[in-house]
């Protein structure tokens, strides 16, 4: 899926190698949040020029993380608490994702920076929020020691008029630790959905322990949710 995603923070990077982890007796310093959205973005995207050769060199080499450190300070400057990633892109090559994991205090720096950004074309497109994949049940992620195919994902999904209610059941997930249940529990609906559209469609999101009845496919989640119209409540799942 991703080539890399990454926090935006000097936290735990030093000139681009892991630094120490800071004595937790002193508070990291906070980073300074921009006061002109608009100039930030402008100044992200005067950045992200004049490093794009090295990131496509780095991305031509297969060693992404090569423009981490670069990367991480660029998103950083523009706001200390967005995300971004590097994406196999949809339509073009590669994408370049900057998101606020929808918190509305970061909209207006994601929606400037969308705003100022160039045309996507064959190499680069980009996004303000982690897109869906085009087929979630191709994916497989490394987590540890375990290789979790998305494919055998199952979920519950109980619709209430234009929100759902979901579980999420995977054999593997009773064997991660609970830091990585969660992330497992919610990376195949961003995968699936969208990163946007689960914020804004999925209301309850549970782990499930053991393969709930009435289950259905990430797939089909899929159609669930973009086919919302505002039907009654109810349990939607087939058996299997």
């Amino acid at each position: 899926m991703g080539l890399f995603r990454r926090r935006a923070s000097r936290a735990d990077i030093d000139n681009g190698t892991k630094a120490a982890p800071p004595d937790p007796r002193t508070p990291w310093p906070a980073q300074p949040v921009p006061s002109d959205v608009e100039t930030a973005a402008a100044k992200f995207w005067e950045g992200w020029f004049e490093l794009l050769p090295v990131v496509n060199a780095a991305l031509g080499d297969r060693e992404p993380h090569r423009v981490e450190h670069d990367l991480c300070v660029l998103v950083e400057a523009l706001h200390p608490r967005l995300h971004f990633s590097l994406e196999r892109g949809r339509q073009a090559i590669y994408a370049l994702v900057v998101t606020g994991q929808e918190d509305p205090e970061l909209r207006p720096f994601t929606d400037a920076w969308k705003a100022a950004a160039p045309p996507d074309d064959a190499i680069w497109e980009h996004h303000d929020s982690v897109p869906p994949v085009p087929d979630p049940t191709e994916v497989t992620v490394n987590l540890g020691d375990h290789r979790i195919s998305l494919a055998d994902v199952r979920v519950v999904a109980q619709v209430d008029e234009d929100v759902v209610d979901v579980a999420v059941y995977h054999p593997a997930l009773a064997d991660l630790e609970p830091a990585a249940r969660t992330t497992m529990t919610f990376l195949p609906l961003d995968a699936t959905l969208g990163e946007r559209v689960a914020a804004e469609r999925l209301r309850r999101v549970e782990t499930a322990e053991t393969e709930p009845e009435g289950t259905i496919s990430l797939l089909q989640l899929r159609d669930l949710v973009r086919g919302l119209n505002g039907q009654e409540d109810e349990t939607v799942g087939t058996s299997g």
